[in-house]
This record gives structure tokens, C-alpha cells and sequence, in this order.
């Protein structure tokens, strides 16, 4: 899953009692822990939520980047989220 602080790999144990939102804004009505769960236990719907987390991420992504692109700051937020989504949680 794409996040904005980095990529998030939900398969790893981690995130097993993490009832965190996977984003506040973003999914806030699916927890991290749940997702792990739905993923390990191979259901369909952990594919579905994931699809739609980063069709959602990916629109957001697309807002930031226009708005810092009107404000002439795009080069810095770029090399900040470039690096934010090589991190891996």
C-alpha cells in the first residue's frame, strides 16, 4: 500500500495488532490490523481495499502535486515525496 509517509508491505506481522487507520484522511474506516488480517487469510476483499486505498492515495498525490505546482514549490516536494515513498514501513 502506498501511504504518504512510504510503502507499507501489509503481509508483515508488524502490522498484526496495529488498529491504527491505514490513513487518517485517507481509509480511516479500516485498520491496519484488519487488513493484514483479510491479506493473510487470502479474501478477496483485502485486494479490493488495498485498490482502493491507492486509487484514493494516487488522486490525493495528483492534488498535492498540482497545488505545488501553482505555488512554484513543486522540486522540493517532489525530492521529499520521492524519498517518503522509498521508505519502506
Amino acid at each position: 500500500l502506498f501511504t504518504k509517509e512510504g510503502t507499507m508491505n501489509m503481509k508483515n506481522q508488524k502490522w498484526e495488532k496495529d488498529f491504527n487507520p491505514i490513513d487518517d484522511e485517507l481509509t480511516p474506516q479500516y485498520s491496519r490490523a484488519y487488513l493484514r488480517h483479510l491479506f493473510k487469510a487470502k479474501e478477496y476483499l483485502a485486494a479490493q481495499i488495498a485498490s482502493e486505498h491507492n486509487l484514493k492515495f494516487y488522486m490525493w498525490l495528483v492534488k498535492e502535486a498540482r497545488k505545488h505546482i501553482l505555488a512554484d514549490t513543486f522540486k522540493e516536494w517532489k525530492d521529499q515525496m520521492v524519498n517518503k515513498l522509498n521508505d519502506r514501513l
